[in-house]
């Protein structure tokens, strides 16, 4: 069985076609690499891309993906709603088929090493390929973002782990690292960014600190607004889906947004979900209601109506939900 690393890079560009398809064809141009999903957004200016390969292959694929974004993105220059160090934000890898979570750390290490000295740029590790435990978070790496990362260079704390210890305006810093899968998932709000925001500090696992834990594990969370759709959303990426199921994080959300007298319009995957994800939640709301439902297909249609998953856009299950087992689109079987 063929070995299969999932890469899920980031990039500061979610408004210019020309530069999102430009990256897009840096990866899909790459030999052994398979481009699963493109997702940008205009409010986060941010673009996060998906494809899986060998190890070689996707750590060549990303290398050529921020070859590319070098030449058109400029950091300087950069606003959006998502929190960012640099052009290319951030790039996991996730192991998906016949790999370890050491073989995506190794990944991440030949990714580091080999960024830094092609654009002589600062690279920090994060995650399982963290090397300090205060570097594990990345929440914890990218506090400040990008206008902290002159100051922060300067300190013996913040060095990074591959590259100059200088500040290079037009790119920022890249961090990468090695994670489970994870799922980008935001729910929608007729609110402001300040409401949203405050139902996150209280979903989400950190909390408003250490005297003030969130309700949900394994789930960070943020609130901004989406000036394109005119709503605001409670913008959460669920770390573990098992411990805290995809319903789970809609529900609590509800809730809360309820008690504030403010109405949940539906919410949004970015990037793929497994399709495991997604009958659990069936599951649970086949259970809750009576409901009598057999075939899968109308399981992942439930949840979609449930979640209200299209409310931003189709949400076509042929092209979001993948069977997280063998790494293929869930009608392939």
């Amino acid at each position: 069985m063929a070995q299969l690393v999932e890469c899920v890079p980031n990039f500061s560009e979610g408004r210019n076609k020309e530069v999102i398809d430009a990256i897009a064809a840096a990866i899909s141009g790459t030999a052994g690499c398979s481009l699963l999903d493109v997702d940008p957004g205009a409010s986060t200016n941010r673009t996060v891309y998906t494809f899986v390969g060998s190890p070689e292959a996707v750590v060549e694929g990303a290398l050529n993906a921020a070859r590319q974004a070098f030449s058109l993105i400029d950091m300087s220059k950069h606003s959006g709603e998502h929190p960012r160090t640099g052009a290319m934000d951030v790039c996991p890898f996730i192991p998906v088929q016949n790999v370890s979570m050491d073989d995506c750390v190794n990944c991440a290490n030949m990714f580091g090493e080999k960024l830094a000295e092609m654009l002589h740029v600062p690279v920090y590790l994060y995650g399982e390929a963290a090397q300090k435990e205060t570097r594990r978070s990345l929440p914890s790496v990218r506090a400040g973002e990008y206008e902290a990362l002159p100051e922060k260079l300067k300190s013996d704390d913040w060095a990074p782990d591959f590259g100059p210890a200088e500040f290079v305006p037009s790119w920022g810093a890249t961090v990468t690292g090695a994670r489970k899968f994870l799922i980008a998932y935001n729910v929608n709000l007729i609110s402001t960014k300040e409401q949203a925001h405050r139902i996150a500090l209280d979903v989400r696992e950190q909390g408003r600190g250490k005297d003030q834990p969130g309700l949900l594990k394994k789930v960070q969370g943020m609130g901004w607004y989406l000036d394109e759709a005119n709503l605001a959303q409670v913008s959460t990426n669920i770390l573990d889906y098992e411990l805290t199921p995809l319903h789970t994080v809609y529900q609590e959300i509800c809730r809360n947004a309820e008690d504030l007298k403010l109405p949940v319009v539906g919410s949004q995957i970015v990037g793929l979900i497994p399709l495991r994800a997604l009958l659990d939640s069936a599951d649970f709301y086949i259970n809750r209601d009576g409901l009598f439902i057999v075939e899968e297909e109308h399981k992942v249609r439930l949840v979609i109506s449930k979640l209200g998953l299209d409310s931003l856009g189709a949400f076509n299950p042929k092209e979001r939900i993948i069977e997280g087992q063998h790494w293929a689109p869930w009608w392939v079987r």
